[in-house]
């Protein structure tokens, strides 16, 4: 039996705060684009700058808290998989989607909100509950979106 990895860390700002949408069965997803830059100077010493910009899911409980704490610029550290959905759009053509599944989320910006009681530094970040059963995301009939 061979074995796999599909890991992805990411460190970025969260470009506009999360969408929440719930599947036909209630499960709470939430979506939000992420932007991570990096810098490095050519050979004529100019520096340069490309930014790649992340489209982000949370599922269940990890869905309700990023929903309520991160905010357009908030600093993340973020723990997750590649995902690539497939679908046929209204012409007949297969369109592709990759995403990262959400796993683990610190927000870094040291930011409280007093609306939840969150404060960023007083945490290791958020991971889903271990109560939470392990479930495979919906299936792709399931997404809202």
């Amino acid at each position: 039996m061979s074995r796999s990895v599909n890991k992805v860390i990411l460190m970025g700002n969260v470009g506009r705060a999360p969408e929440m949408k719930f599947t036909a069965q209630g499960v709470p997803v939430a979506t939000f684009r992420m932007a991570t830059t990096e810098f490095w100077r050519d050979r004529d010493g100019q520096l340069q700058e490309h930014t790649e910009w992340h489209t982000i899911v949370a599922w269940r409980s990890l869905a309700d808290i990023v929903q309520k704490i991160l905010q357009r610029g908030s600093r993340v550290y973020l723990e997750g998989k590649l995902q690539t959905r497939i679908f046929e759009d209204q012409n007949g053509t297969r369109k592709y989607f990759t995403e990262v599944v959400a796993e683990e989320l610190i927000v870094l910006d040291g930011r409280r909100d007093d609306d939840t009681g969150y404060d960023a530094r007083d945490s290791g970040g958020f991971r889903p509950p271990s109560a939470d059963p392990v479930e495979p995301p919906p299936s792709e009939n399931d997404i809202p979106f």
